[in-house]
């Protein structure tokens, strides 16, 4: 039986991403597949006042069953409000999103169970099938009011389901006649953010190419830009993990400064999910490496959970310009 995201208190993103284009600030968008991610998120998002998008990937639907993460939005919608009800605040606006929803089927299936956006990543496809395959989504989702990403050019890199090897950076020539055909709401670009933690090698320098960026914008001003790929890959976290035992070689990522410069533009929301994992694994492998004894999981989930939630609290205030941004 389907369910509209408005009855689970979920918001799509059409209202927000026009706030931030003109705010000029970026949404995070942060994905989760377990209960101590979703608490960190939406304790960092309500203590920094900031609009969020909870991201679920494909990889997370299979881990953590479809229904189970519905119910988990839910809650933290209803958690959101708990927290800001403490603190006398209102709550937080919260969107429930599909991170790089493969087929037409995936992205039906996550707007018939309650979210509120979907992605549809056709960016492997030749462009016209590209088009037509994001069509289709939008005509679908839209029936539905839930709002639509597309995406044009390809990430390299690996994170979950998401494998690409060669960087093709979004043509800006092509861009208007995407969005004009496809009717989407926002739309992915490939400036040079990449997936995962092994973005780059010692020595590169890695840099968004923001001259196609602001090109981008000429061609189609004010339309809501989202970023992929966009951890920092905080080499501190890197220091931790491999001081405990971890053997993370040569990861590095996008630097901080480059991401808030492109938040000041149309580019409102950065999806980060790279970073959140090496807070968390630095938080855990800490407490191994020092308490070998310990084998409850609240004892290394909790440290792990509190390490998210300074993070993105980070994220929020000095990187993505969102906090103080969830009542605009």
């Amino acid at each position: 039986m389907a369910v509209s995201y408005k009855d689970l208190g979920l918001v799509n993103t059409r209202e927000l991403f026009a706030k931030a284009v003109k705010g000029g600030y970026a949404i995070p968008a942060y994905n989760f597949n377990n209960m101590e991610q979703l608490q960190a998120i939406i304790q960092a998002c309500t203590e920094t006042q900031s609009p969020l998008i909870l991201q679920v990937s494909k990889g997370a639907r299979e881990y953590a069953n479809q229904t189970l993460l519905r119910y988990m939005a839910q809650g933290a919608v209803a958690y959101a409000k708990e927290l800001a009800d403490a603190a006398g605040q209102k709550p937080i606006p919260i969107v429930l999103h599909l991170d790089h929803g493969p087929d037409f089927e995936t992205c039906k299936s996550c707007i018939d169970f309650g979210f509120s956006s979907v992605m549809i990543d056709g960016s492997h496809l030749p462009y016209e099938e590209n088009v037509k395959l994001t069509r289709r989504v939008v005509e679908y989702a839209h029936q539905h009011d839930v709002t639509v990403e597309g995406e044009l050019g390809v990430l390299a890199g690996v994170e979950d389901d998401v494998k690409a090897e060669k960087h093709t950076y979004t043509q800006p020539e092509e861009v208007e006649d995407f969005v004009k055909r496809t009717g989407v709401d926002s739309l992915a670009i490939a400036i040079g953010t990449s997936h995962g933690a092994y973005k780059f090698k010692p020595g590169d320098d890695p840099k968004i190419r923001l001259d196609i960026l602001h090109e981008i914008e000429k061609r189609i001003p004010g339309f809501p830009i989202v970023l992929h790929g966009s951890s920092s890959v905080p080499q501190e976290l890197v220091k931790i993990i491999n001081e405990n035992g971890g053997k993370l070689k040569d990861a590095i990522g996008i630097g901080e400064d480059q991401l808030r410069e492109a938040a000041k533009s149309a580019v409102c929301k950065i999806n980060i999910d790279s970073d959140g994992r090496l807070a968390m694994t630095a938080a855990i492998r800490k407490v191994f490496n020092e308490k070998p004894e310990e084998f409850d999981p609240r004892k290394y989930l909790g440290p792990a959970r509190t390490a998210l939630k300074e993070l993105y609290k980070h994220k929020n205030i000095a990187v993505l310009g969102s906090a103080g941004h969830a009542q605009d």
